[in-house]
This record gives C-alpha cells, structure tokens and sequence, in this order.
C-alpha cells in the first residue's frame, strides 16, 4: 500500500482539523474526507474508498459505534479506529463488539497517533495503553 488513505469522523470541526494537519503531515497518509457524524461518514464510505477510518464515539444523529457496525458490515470494508475523549468500559466494549480494530484516546501523541492509523492499515489492532490495561483486566477477571 503506498498511501493509506484516511477518513476522519468528528462532531468537531477543530478536532478534524488538528487530525488532518497531523496526519497528512506524516508521510505515506492522505487524509481522504471528513464527517461530522456517523451517518454521513456511512454515506462516504463508498465515494472516498477510505484503508482507515478515525471514528469519534459520541456524535449526534448516529453515534461512533453504530456508523462503526454499519461500516464493518460492508463488503471489503475499511479498518475503523475509535478516537475519543470517553474512556469507559462500556464505549470499549461496545466499540470491540461493533468492530472496530482500536481505541485510542484523545490525549495519545501525534507520533502514536500516526503509528495507529498505520498499523491499522496493515490489519493490527492499536489501543491507548491505560485502554489496553483496562481490556487484560477486563478479561482475565473470570
């Protein structure tokens, strides 16, 4: 893959706009589109061909795990990555459910940001750390 191609899926336009600087200054990542929710990052999917889409949780209209459902049900669809602000249990495991391939919060650094959406794009899965910690308790509590 030469160039990952990447939607970003925000309610918030300052939020996609410090993404898209970040990422389309990286190298080797072309920030495709933008939505400000998830209905309308559904509907782009199939104009935009997006590797990797940066999915916020909460949105209005359609929120970050169902537009993520709605993604992954498609054929060949994109590799979603939750960004969010909303580090809880039940986002995470919604997210995981829905398929989404990682769960990163807002506060991860650009470079690991960047790090992410590329081992996103070659079929990894990618978590903030404290989110990653939280997931191994979570299943070793049995």
């Amino acid at each position: 893959m030469t160039q990952i191609r990447v939607l970003l899926v925000d309610d918030e336009p300052l939020i996609r706009a410090g993404l898209r600087m970040i990422l389309d200054g990286a190298g080797g990542i072309a920030v495709v589109g933008e939505a400000a929710d998830g209905l309308d990052a559904a509907a782009r999917i199939a104009d935009l061909h997006p590797h990797v889409v940066l999915m916020d949780v909460r949105m209005p209209r359609c929120d970050g795990v169902e537009a993520t459902r709605t993604i992954r049900a498609r054929t060949h669809p994109p590799t979603v990555v939750m960004l969010t602000a909303f580090d809880t249990d039940d986002f995470l495991l919604r997210a995981l459910d829905a398929g989404a391939s990682g769960f990163l919060l807002k506060h991860t650094p650009p470079a690991e940001l960047v790090a992410a959406v590329q081992q996103a794009a070659d079929g990894a899965m990618s978590f903030s750390p404290s989110v990653l910690q939280r997931l191994v308790t979570h299943a070793t509590r049995a």
